[in-house]
């Protein structure tokens, strides 16, 4: 009991010390906001009303950093929490989160299940419904703060984004065998919204966009499960229409930069780190790159936590690539968001996350 009580204060200290340091050392008007899906939700869909519990609210969820069930889908840390220690920022909060809230340094839209277009999670919140939360934040910066130091804060504040993978796992479980010519309509349907999105943001008053881009989602240990012929090999559409996403996306955000005046953006190259992690985990300090951590069956595939049934979990989830089935451990967490903070322009270009903050 005395060290939960422990264990409480000194994380809430903890994001007491971060909220000063981000104003004494970054300036008021620094922000993160973070919209996306499961990879990057730190417990919104623990506060939506749906017909499928939320099973990152149970152990062994959390159970290395938080040493509780947060709603985040991992053992820990997720990305967005490591870019904002990096920034020297307190975790940006779930939005859906009750209680008193200041946003002044960023809030989490980002929700499990949740698509550009679609959602895989029944009440997840997609991508246009984020937009609109984003919209009352910035009311309430208005009021909080005046317009004037509303806007400066919105323009120096960051937009991280994590999308369109549920999109595509959509796709592949509706239409495994699609034609070449549907898939390129789909990617252009899904980039087509997504952009219009980051139009939006841009007239709020956003400036500065970080992607970490889709990942080999045919490569996930869920995917290696429902098809023992995969082997330790991978699923070639999901692949394959991530990649076309993956070019697509470049290319939309370029032709923005190029369109709207002091828009700026940086990409993280997801599937292709993370697809070299899994296959060659020892490079990387890690011992498992193709099962998960926590599941039951091949590759412990499924049934991670809550009720689900019978399942396994590793003694030191810190050795594996992946946490469940389709979402990384702390450990990978925090290697691929020292990627995106500080990674080399063929990782994360044309600028890192932390060139991007320093901007205006």
């Amino acid at each position: 009991m005395a060290t939960t009580v422990t264990s409480s204060v000194s994380f809430t200290f903890f994001l007491i010390l971060c909220a000063s340091l981000a104003t004494c050392c970054y300036g008021e008007h620094k922000a993160l906001f973070v919209f996306g899906d499961s990879l990057f939700d730190p417990g919104n869909n623990n506060y939506i009303n749906s017909s499928i519990p939320n099973t990152a609210a149970h152990w062994p969820y959390g159970e290395t950093f938080f040493k509780h069930p947060t709603g985040r889908i991992c053992d820990g840390r997720i990305v967005p929490d490591f870019i904002a220690e990096f920034g020297k920022l307190p975790y940006a909060p779930p939005y859906l989160q009750p209680g008193t809230h200041n946003w002044t340094t960023g809030v989490n839209f980002a929700s499990g299940g949740a698509g550009v277009v679609y959602q895989s999670h029944p009440g997840a919140i997609i991508l246009r419904t984020q937009l609109s939360y984003f919209k009352k934040v910035k009311e309430f910066l208005k009021q909080k703060l005046g317009d004037a130091e509303a806007n400066k804060l919105l323009m120096k504040a960051v937009y991280l984004f994590s999308i369109g993978g549920n999109d595509y796992f959509t796709l592949y479980r509706q239409k495994p065998n699609a034609s070449q010519s549907y898939r390129r309509e789909y990617v252009a349907t899904v980039i087509g919204n997504l952009t219009s999105v980051l139009k939006e943001i841009y007239e709020l008053g956003g400036r500065k966009i970080a992607f970490q881009n889709a990942g080999p989602l045919g490569c996930v240990p869920s995917m290696k499960g429902m098809d023992p012929k995969l082997g330790d090999g991978c699923a070639e559409e999901p692949c394959t229409v991530a990649q076309m996403h993956n070019a697509a996306l470049a290319k939309s955000l370029k032709k923005l930069s190029q369109r709207l005046p002091g828009f700026k953006y940086s990409i993280f190259d997801y599937y292709n780190s993370l697809l070299d992690r899994e296959n060659n985990p020892s490079k990387y300090g890690l011992k498992v790159g193709k099962s998960a951590c926590c599941g039951s069956g091949p590759y412990r595939a499924t049934n991670c936590g809550g009720t689900n049934g019978t399942y396994e979990v590793c003694s030191n989830p810190n050795e594996y690539v992946w946490f469940d089935a389709a979402h990384t451990t702390e450990a990978t967490n925090r290697q691929l968001a020292q990627l995106i903070w500080t990674g080399p322009p063929h990782v994360t270009g044309p600028i890192n996350v932390k060139q991007l903050f320093k901007l205006y």
